[in-house]
């Protein structure tokens, strides 16, 4: 006997065969997906831990057939959510169960190349590492590196304002973009900023990076790029002692010097990525710095003495200078891999992203050895030390409800702490839907109320990635609530909710 569809299940099918057969009029059989089989592999972003199937995914291969998905989404109030290479990690490219994922993926061709001004146009799918090995014939590369270069694309780096190991000398990617084109949530063409230096009107584009797919859909960009060094080398740097390793770093900035990286690694990573890459860490060291001068040899070969001295007078037990590019890449190496490292010892890890005044390096790592006791879950940590961009990796098995219960608390602890000390719950990973709660306790109902505002002006149905970033008022009333009863709360004094 047949038993009918439970009704939920009944109105999602209907809804989406009317999806299927209005998108189908507007795309090739080939670029839609809507079985079970077909659509799982886009259930999530890099954050594992949650997951949860589109109805349907769209994958159009030109502007005019992004244009007519975006309008019949509209037209028939349909969630939208924008997809790139899917390596982001705070869930922000997660699917709505009841909405269309709209997969980029094929916008991945390089326009322009244009090595008089020094820019490049691509297409948003284009990967970032792309974009400068298209570069580098004219001697210029693409300076924004997030360690997941290799396969994210440009677009995501727009949506997350993406950075990387150099972030500290040349900026994210807010301060190497130029233009964004794309499609508001209607379909209308829309552009942001300029191939000039400056536009008139409101600086939109400052707007536009970093809203996580919220604002409008990106379908090109066009990049600054910077003129290849002569020479980089980098110096690693041991230390005995967490705290002299965050101080040398403190020190190192007062000095006047602005490396073109400056990382953090502490024990237990670097054991990890060590036994991975094999970079050449030193194992004993409690943390070690890896600091990195670009230039011409005579400015490089100034800027590594000073910074020596400065590592050595802060506590440096040890001290070795990258001989040749080789050596400099492998020291990198450990750097660029560490989650994927981390991967290798632990079946899931959820990888934080907060930031913290310099100063207080040391304190945030000695807390988080505190949490590590309080939430009996091991955490590793790597941080882009210059900028005091964090990012713990909290080790876990997402298959244990409790684990991953006492992840997420262990998480929201190392976010609430940093707001404690004077920093913010996120840094280039977004906020997605793992900082939602978060966002409760950094800022205010009223501070909520002006995002909403700006979202509202470019999306006023919320169809554009709904549910992600910022938080309603009846959720962080439940935190509240939820973090009362359990008596979670790190630090009363925040304010909150």
């Amino acid at each position: 006997m047949n038993l009918p569809a439970e009704p939920a299940l009944l109105a999602r099918a209907e809804r989406q065969a009317q999806v299927v057969r209005a998108l189908q009029a507007v795309l090739p059989a080939s670029s839609l997906l809507w079985t079970q089989e077909a659509t799982t592999p886009y259930e999530c972003d890099g954050l594992t831990a949650y997951r949860q199937r589109p109805l349907v995914v769209a994958l159009p291969e030109s502007e005019a057939q992004v244009q007519a998905v975006l309008q019949v989404c509209h037209a028939l109030q349909v969630p939208m959510v924008a997809r790139g290479a899917g390596t982001g990690l705070s869930g922000g490219a997660m699917p709505h169960a009841l909405g269309v994922t709209l997969s980029l993926a094929k916008f991945n061709r390089i326009l322009k190349v244009d090595p008089l001004s020094r820019t490049a146009r691509v297409q948003c799918g284009v990967r970032n590492l792309a974009i400068s090995e298209a570069a580098a014939p004219h001697g210029l590369y693409y300076a924004p590196d997030p360690s997941s270069q290799i396969a994210c694309t440009i677009g995501g780096n727009v949506a997350e304002n993406s950075g990387g190991v150099h972030c500290l000398k040349y900026g994210l990617t807010l301060h190497n973009v130029l233009r964004v084109r794309g499609f508001t949530v209607e379909g209308e063409p829309v552009e942001f900023g300029s191939e000039a230096l400056d536009t008139p009107g409101y600086d939109l584009l400052s707007v536009v990076i970093g809203s996580e797919g919220m604002l409008a859909v990106t379908t090109e960009v066009t990049v600054k790029l910077v003129p290849k060094p002569q020479l980089a080398r980098c110096i690693m740097a041991s230390f005995d002692d967490v705290r002299k390793a965050g101080d040398a770093v403190a020190a190192v900035i007062a000095a006047g010097i602005i490396p073109a990286g400056l990382e953090m690694m502490d024990k237990p990573m670097t054991a990890a990525v060590e036994d991975f890459v094999h970079a050449g860490y030193d194992l004993t060291a409690q943390a070690i710095l890896l600091c990195e001068s670009d230039g011409t040899p005579e400015e490089v070969a100034e800027e590594i003495g000073r910074m020596e001295a400065v590592l050595l007078q802060a506590g440096a037990t040890a001290i070795a200078v990258s001989r040749d590019e080789a050596e400099r890449l492998r020291f990198w190496s450990g750097r660029k891999n560490a989650f994927p490292a981390s991967g290798r010892i632990s079946p899931d890890y959820m990888c934080m992203d907060s930031t913290i005044p310099r100063k207080r390096l040391a304190d945030i790592l000695l807390a988080i050895q505190q949490m590590e006791k309080k939430y009996g879950l091991a955490c590793a940590n790597v941080f882009h030390a210059g900028d005091g961009n964090l990012h713990p990796l909290i080790l876990f098995d997402a298959n244990d409800a409790d684990q991953l219960r006492r992840c997420e608390l262990f998480g929201a602890d190392i976010l609430e702490t940093s707001v404690a000390m004077g920093g913010t719950v996120t840094g280039e990973h977004g906020v997605g839907v793992e900082k939602l709660n978060s966002m409760c306790v950094q800022f205010s109902a009223g501070e909520r109320a002006q995002m909403l505002a700006v979202k509202a002006a470019f999306d006023p149905q919320a169809l554009l990635n709904p549910g992600k970033v910022i938080p309603t008022l009846n959720r962080c009333a439940e935190y509240g609530k939820m973090l009362v009863r359990g008596g979670q709360i790190a630090h009363p004094d925040l304010p909150r909710f």
